[in-house]
């Protein structure tokens, strides 16, 4: 009976612990997506630019500041929930057949682009402008994949998910030389004090991108020139896992600041609209892009009263190098005006953004 009574005794507290340990760690990713969504909760409320700040009359002016220019509802045409889901395969095997084999005698790069968030359209209207600009301006058609988080692109794009991440950079390292080609990894989203990107399209349960998350990814993939571009609150927290000797890493900020330029009432934001629109086209490396983004997010700011977000970038010799070969074999194209895919503000009556106006003074 005594030893009846200790067996029973063990396995309730035996219970009792685990149940314990599952609640804890459920409890632990509850305040992990609660620390990256109130950021994005912020940035959509907020809403504003550093760039607009800067100008607060034609803010005021802005009537398109009153509407509601989240991403749209879900679509009836995209099917239930799981049926997306269960679609990902499907949706996957169509970019990566879009792909084309590497052009011999030269270093290629190839694009991969990720829309993290999409209950904005922000990051959609970036990842989309990014593909163009790589595809027409340098040199990589056919060889750029975009995965985008938004209910408008959901019968056409595959989703930006880690699943489907890792899927895409296997695809593009089977077309690539893996120790001569250069991947473009362009990640877009909000981006929490912890330093998790948010990966968000409710109500599919899409899982937070940690720096390890990447670290091990990329490692995975035998791919060794990367440059990792991260457009995205407290990204900086990224570059410690992410450097290497033949790695570049740009982040649109340092480990402890915000950047801004996110949220429902942005077209892009001012991270990308700096080193992409502006740096890329005035550039055809990806350190002059990067000196003339800091240059003006630090202005932009500076006009609008923000604690700077401080970009950062980390670089080698061996991938500036790397880098240099690229270059040399591109034919490179004419700069790409942006357009978003999906227009959130009303324009000025000279066409132009409020950012691409005060860009053009500086």
């Amino acid at each position: 009976m005594i030893r009846h009574r200790l067996l029973l005794t063990f396995l309730f507290a035996f219970s009792l612990g685990v149940i314990a340990a599952v609640y804890l760690v459920r409890h632990e990713q509850d305040v992990a997506r609660e620390s990256v969504a109130g950021e994005a909760a912020t940035a959509a409320a907020g809403g504003k630019s550093a760039a607009d700040s800067a100008d607060d009359s034609d803010s005021n002016d802005d009537s398109g500041d009153n509407e509601d220019d989240s991403a749209p509802a879900w679509p009836d045409e995209a099917g239930t929930p799981e049926q997306v889901m269960y679609a990902q395969a499907k949706r996957m095997d169509e970019a990566i057949s879009k792909l084309t084999p590497r052009v011999p005698g030269k270093v290629n790069l190839y694009l991969v682009a990720f829309a993290g968030d999409g209950s904005e359209n922000v990051f959609r209207n970036e990842v989309e402008y990014v593909e163009k600009q790589f595809a027409e301006r340098f040199d990589a058609g056919g060889h750029t994949l975009a995965l985008i988080n938004n209910p408008a692109t959901l019968t056409q794009r595959p989703l930006a998910s880690l699943s489907n991440l890792e899927t895409a950079i296997d695809a593009v390292a089977a077309k690539m030389k893996t120790d001569e080609d250069v991947l473009l990894l362009f990640i877009t989203s909000h981006g929490s004090p912890d330093h998790e990107l948010a990966v968000n399209l409710d109500p599919l349960p899409l899982d937070l991108i940690a720096p390890e998350d990447l670290a091990d990814l990329l490692a995975g993939s035998n791919i060794r020139n990367k440059v990792i571009v991260l457009s995205a609150c407290y990204s900086g927290g990224f570059i410690d896992a992410l450097k290497g000797p033949s790695t570049m890493v740009i982040t649109a900020s340092r480990a402890d600041r915000p950047s801004f330029g996110c949220g429902s009432k942005s077209d892009i934001t001012d991270f990308g609209r700096a080193f992409f629109v502006n740096g890329l086209n005035h550039n055809d490396t990806f350190d002059g892009a990067f000196n003339e983004a800091r240059k003006l997010v630090n202005g932009w700011e500076g006009k609008a009263g923000e604690e700077h977000s401080d970009p950062q970038i980390s670089k080698s010799p061996q991938i500036e190098a790397q880098l240099r070969l690229w270059r040399e074999g591109l034919r490179l194209g004419p700069p790409v005006p942006f357009q978003p895919a999906v227009p959130t503000r009303a324009r000025p009556a000279n066409g132009d953004t409020l950012t691409a106006r005060i860009a053009a003074v500086q």
